[in-house]
C-alpha cells in the first residue's frame, strides 16, 4: 500500500510539471518582457524547464527518501553495483544501436526523415539557458525512468510478463515525448531500457544507460562539425 502511495505521489508530481509550465513559463516571460530581454519566450521556456525539472526531481527524490523500499530491486537475484554500471554502459550502446535500426526502418518504409524536432526544441532552449543541459542529462532520466520502468513497467511486469509490461511502457514513454513520427525509435529505447533494468533488476542500471543516452545526443548535436571533422580526417589518415 505504502508503495502505490509513493507511485501515486510521483506520478502526481510529473503531471504537475508537464503542466505547470502553462502558467509559471507564461509568467516568467511577462518578466522577461518587462525587461526588455532578447527572446523572453525563448528564455521563459529554458529557464522553467530547469526549474520545473529540477524541482519535481528534487521532489521525487524527497518522496523515495521517505520510501525507500520504492526503488528496492525486482524480485529475483539482482545484479551488484558494478555489474549494475556495466549494464548501464552496456544498455546505451544497445539503445544506439536500436535507434539506428528503428531509423532505418523509418527511412525505408515510411519514408520519415531522420532528426528528432524535440532534440532540436531542447538544444534551442539550451542555447539561451545552458542550465538546460541539467534538465537533458540528468533530471529526465531520473524522472523517466522511475515514472515508466519503476512505476509502469515495475507494476505490470507481475500482473503480465516482460513483453507485455515492457511493450506498454515503452510505448506510453514513446508517447509522451509528443513526436509521433519516431515514435519507434522511442519506443524501441524505452523496451531496453526495461530489458535492463528486469535483467538487473536494479532502476539505477536503465538510469545510467538513459543519462549517457542523452549526454551523448547533447556532445553530438554541440560538436557535430567537429565530429565529422575529426572522422573525416582519421578516414584520410587510413588510406
Amino acid at each position: 500500500m505504502k508503495k502505490q502511495q509513493t507511485a501515486l505521489y510521483i506520478l502526481i508530481t510529473y503531471c504537475v510539471m508537464q503542466l505547470s509550465g502553462i502558467i509559471f513559463a507564461s509568467l516568467l516571460f511577462m518578466v522577461f518582457k518587462y525587461y526588455n530581454l532578447e527572446n523572453p519566450m525563448l528564455l521563459a521556456n529554458g529557464w522553467w524547464t530547469f526549474i520545473g525539472m529540477g524541482t519535481a526531481t528534487i521532489i521525487t527524490l524527497l518522496i523515495i527518501r521517505k520510501d525507500k523500499s520504492f526503488i528496492r530491486p525486482l524480485k529475483g537475484l539482482a545484479s551488484s553495483t558494478l555489474k549494475s554500471v556495466a549494464w548501464g554502459v552496456l544498455g546505451f550502446i544497445m539503445v544506439l544501436y536500436g535507434q539506428a535500426l528503428a531509423a532505418n526502418i523509418e527511412i525505408k518504409f515510411f519514408g520519415i526523415e531522420p532528426g528528432s524536432e524535440n532534440t532540436q526544441d531542447f538544444m534551442e532552449l539550451a542555447s539561451s539557458v545552458p542550465f538546460v543541459f541539467f534538465s537533458i542529462v540528468f533530471f529526465a532520466p531520473i524522472l523517466e525512468e522511475l515514472i515508466f520502468r519503476r512505476i509502469i513497467f515495475g507494476t505490470l511486469l507481475p500482473k503480465t510478463n516482460f513483453f507485455v509490461a515492457a511493450l506498454i511502457s515503452s510505448l506510453s514513454f514513446a508517447v509522451i515525448h509528443f513526436e509521433f513520427t519516431h515514435i519507434l525509435i522511442y519506443a524501441v529505447s524505452g523496451f531496453i531500457f526495461a530489458f535492463i533494468y528486469y535483467k538487473t533488476k536494479r532502476i539505477i542500471t536503465s538510469i545510467i544507460a538513459h543519462m549517457l543516452l542523452n549526454g551523448f545526443v547533447v556532445i553530438a548535436q554541440l560538436y557535430n562539425e567537429e565530429i565529422i571533422n575529426f572522422f573525416e580526417r582519421l578516414a584520410e589518415m587510413l588510406q
